[in-house]
């Protein structure tokens, strides 16, 4: 019996992988991105090094997640779609209505997901200090 058990989740964990391992080659998503915004006159900090591939497959977190374009103020994203450089809608410089300005939407989406699994009591990533993200100014 235990045996039978040990082989579905395995069998499980190799679908889990093989998904994520597809929608990131599906989508041509870079395994690794530089978060570093040419919009920016002068950086107060280095750029983020983001990894896409251990947030979709090592965390199951989906693209809606971060990515987003609003209808009807419902995020209609969907997996595949091709997602915008966030500065074409986040102002560098200031806020606009709802829409925060794009330092602040770094940091309310990346922050605000990991304080949430903190808070939660989940494994979570960086949530105060600057240096645990951003790389040394160079």
């Amino acid at each position: 019996m235990r045996k039978k058990i040990y082989f579905l989740v395995g069998v499980i964990f190799c679908i889990a992988l093989f998904t994520g391992v597809g929608i990131l080659k599906a989508t041509d998503i870079p395994d690794e991105i530089c978060i570093k915004s040419d919009a920016f006159k002068a950086h107060k900090k280095g750029p983020v090094e983001f990894s896409h591939r251990k947030h979709i497959t090592d965390y199951k977190i989906a693209c809606a997640e971060c990515h987003h374009v609003y209808k009807d103020g419902k995020n209609v994203f969907k997996e595949g779609d091709p997602a915008q450089k966030c500065s074409e809608c986040h102002d560098p410089a200031q806020s606009k209505g709802k829409v925060k300005k794009l330092m602040l939407a770094y940091h309310k989406n990346c922050q605000g997901c990991h304080k949430g699994l903190e808070k939660a009591g989940k494994p979570a990533g960086p949530t105060r200090k600057c240096n645990d993200c951003h790389a040394k100014k160079q």
